[in-house]
């Protein structure tokens, strides 16, 4: 599989709720877009779209359930970069693809304000955050930066002597973001009395199908894993609307939209063993897969699903690309401090999924520990063995979650 993927969707939390509409909660910050253009919203999509892959590469073990914000985690690492030079930065950026700044930072802002609008439809928004040792000499430019372009206001805690509250409220605010759906994403002993920043970001989105499932049309059916044939609750669906579906020799994909038609999920289902699918599936080839879609009646079966993932990013990140930057001896961190005394000690991502009749509801969230040195023919789509789906904003293409489905009924996945 091209690896140009799956680095999009780790560097930022995401949280994404699909079932029905929430009222947000609180209105975040809008972030600086002066100088954003379309090309470079493209610039910033494909960035994202193609790291997603990438990790998803990097995560694969053909076993198990994969889900995971690419949004989140570009947007967690994003914000780290902002403060990373020489050799730590070259690697970060090669590993994210991120752009020039000059057109980074306006055209993440605009994503970002746009992720934020308010939409009656569903509920999406995305959050980010800096937690900041107190006292500890960090650069205003680079905090000013954070806070300008991606929205991201720093709070003072006190790592040294409060390690557990400090780890509490950042808990604390990951679980507000995501209508509580990502639950202690830092562990007890992941900060300790060294750590002196904290970068975050948290994305939730609630929409409903706009064609929904009827609950008692769900039946148990045969879904077959990779080694074995299990029960799973099937939803079903035969009505008179059509949906963008295609077909080849391989492969058949179909898109659910979801309520206000702005957001979709894309299901890709191989005809033969999902590898194959996994080979090729890159952005161009989802690029084009979508320019093949026609309207066109489909019988649907769709398994419902459940399913908590978390990732601990380092071993992925480093191997993708960008060891230097949680090297304690020549990670480069000074434009956040002016001098090299910080390195990443973890990127954590925390991710959950639901899909129901009524839609889907996924969360997701990503932290970045820093330390110190010191009427057609009717076509069936029955996904009765694994496959990938992707939520997009149809808007801009941006990839917001990635998965695949091994085992619908295999509830945690670590």
């Amino acid at each position: 599989m091209n690896k140009n993927y799956l680095i999009a969707i780790i560097a930022i939390s995401l949280i994404i709720s699909i079932s029905g509409c929430i009222k947000q909660t609180q209105q975040n910050p809008k972030a600086n877009n002066t100088g954003w253009t379309q090309e470079g919203i493209n610039n910033i999509v494909d960035s994202n779209n193609q790291f997603a892959f990438e990790l998803y590469s990097e995560l694969n073990n053909n076993q198990s359930n994969i889900f995971f914000s690419p949004y989140s985690i570009y947007s967690a690492l994003a914000m780290a970069y902002e403060g990373a030079k020489g050799e730590t930065a070259q690697e970060m950026r090669s590993v994210f693809h991120f752009p020039d700044k000059n057109i980074l930072r306006p055209n993440f802002a605009e994503v970002y304000n746009q992720l934020n609008t308010q939409n009656k439809n569903y509920e999406l928004h995305t959050a980010n955050a800096l937690w900041a040792q107190q006292s500890y000499p960090f650069s205003n430019n680079y905090f000013n930066i954070i806070e300008d372009y991606y929205a991201g206001k720093a709070t003072n805690l006190d790592f040294i002597k409060e390690t557990e509250k400090s780890r509490q409220t950042i808990n604390n605010w990951v679980e507000q973001q995501t209508n509580n759906k990502i639950k202690d994403l830092i562990k007890h002993g992941q900060l300790n009395d060294m750590t002196r920043l904290v970068i975050t970001n948290a994305i939730y989105f609630k929409g409903k199908w706009v064609y929904q499932f009827d609950k008692k049309d769900t039946k148990d059916m045969d879904f077959r894993t990779l080694n074995k044939t299990i029960k799973v609750p099937m939803m079903y669906l035969n009505n008179k609307a059509e949906f963008n579906y295609t077909e080849t020799d391989d492969m058949q994909v179909l898109e659910l939209p979801y309520t206000g038609n702005k957001i979709s999920m894309f299901i890709f289902l191989p005809k033969n063993n999902i590898s194959s699918l996994e080979k090729e599936l890159n952005i161009e080839k989802i690029k084009e897969y979508e320019g093949m879609l026609k309207e066109q009646k489909v019988v649907i079966y769709i398994p419902k699903f459940t399913f908590k993932t978390r990732y601990m990013l380092n071993d992925q990140l480093i191997d993708m690309g960008m060891p230097t930057a949680f090297l304690a001896d020549k990670a480069d961190f000074s434009g956040m401090i002016g001098r090299r005394d910080l390195f990443i000690s973890f990127v954590i991502h925390q991710a959950f999924v639901d899909v129901d009749e009524e839609g889907t509801e996924a969360a997701a969230a990503t932290a970045v520990g820093m330390e110190t040195t010191a009427v057609r023919q009717e076509n069936i789509f029955k996904a009765d063995h694994p496959f990938i789906f992707i939520i997009q904003d149809k808007t801009t293409g941006n990839i917001l979650f990635l998965g695949k489905v091994v085992n619908p009924i295999d509830v945690n996945n670590k």
